[in-house]
């Protein structure tokens, strides 16, 4: 049975035509003529039986199927994009993997590990989206999430399979000029330092104080910074003392831009995992992965 669907020229026009919400700026993008792009997107919308675009005195608007079918249409043609491109560039050998994480973990544990999983498995290209919050697996192109959370969020995201990679381990950092004035760092002693917060974990200075059995009740003052990174930067620029996972500043431990203020680590109630849609059967190179992260992770 033959499948219904749209000619691929076609379906190009109308995604450049939506998003530029013009047909001359998509004739000037697809090297066409604007006449050349309107046949094609009424050729569509006959296919369709559904108008994409009104027609106005100033040019074009989307329908409101016209952009919800955009929007998905945007999608599917940045898969098969990225599909070919990757057929192209591995002789249709080894394989891909898509894969959304959050921003910092990527950018500072997984990133600097790469290249061992490259050597091992050097016909599979891994591309990495930053993306911070749960979705659906069926409306995207990814095979895999690199995510970080706690066990309640987990169970709020159905139809997945977690592979837990490690627990959070937090630990007071701070640049070693700030820490002069001592040579032995007590918990008590941190309430004399800058406390910096993180905006997205208001309490977290507290609940450390409170594991270490001393009064944190100043510890919520303090310049809030939302992500991870800017943390570390305002801890190695001598800003104050913050509160962050080991691993993620492993490398600015390792040059002395920042010290363990005192050995006392609170296991956070977040963890880091690698979420799989539960029913899909694995992909080689996704199971390859799976391996080598969990390897890696231990």
């Amino acid at each position: 049975m033959s499948r219904k669907i749209p000619m691929l020229q076609a379906l190009n026009c109308f995604e450049a035509a939506a998003r530029h919400q013009s047909y001359t700026h998509a004739a000037r993008e697809l090297s066409l003529t604007q006449s050349a792009v309107s046949r094609q997107i009424s050729s569509l919308e006959s296919f369709l039986g559904v108008q994409l675009f009104q027609r106005t005195r100033h040019g074009v608007l989307l329908t409101s199927a016209g952009t919800a079918y955009a929007r998905q249409i945007a999608a599917r043609l940045d898969g098969l994009e990225r599909d070919t491109l990757d057929t192209m560039a591995r002789q249709g050998g080894g394989g891909a993997l898509q894969l959304a994480s959050v921003p910092t973990f990527a950018t500072r544990w997984l990133m600097p590990r790469l290249a061992s999983f490259a050597s091992e498995q050097p016909d599979v290209v891994v591309h990495i989206d930053a993306y911070t919050k749960p979705f659906m697996f069926a409306d995207t192109e990814y095979d895999a999430a690199l995510y970080a959370g706690t066990p309640e969020q987990l169970a709020r995201w159905p139809g997945t399979r977690a592979t837990l990679l490690m627990h959070e381990e937090i630990v007071p950092v701070a640049s070693p000029r700030l820490l002069a004035a001592r040579s032995d760092w007590q918990p008590q002693h941190l309430l004399e330092l800058t406390l910096l917060q993180q905006s997205t974990r208001p309490g977290a200075w507290r609940q450390w104080f409170d594991a270490m059995q001393v009064d944190g009740e100043a510890a919520r003052y303090g310049a809030r910074y939302e992500l991870f990174s800017m943390l570390a930067m305002a801890a190695v620029q001598g800003q104050g003392v913050v509160l962050l996972p080991r691993m993620l500043v492993e490398a600015e431990l390792a040059r002395g831009e920042l010290r363990i203020v005192c050995e006392r680590p609170l296991r956070g109630q977040r963890a880091y995992y690698l979420i799989t849609p539960e029913a899909a059967h694995e992909k080689t190179a996704l199971q390859q992965f799976r391996q080598w992260l969990q390897g890696v992770a231990a």
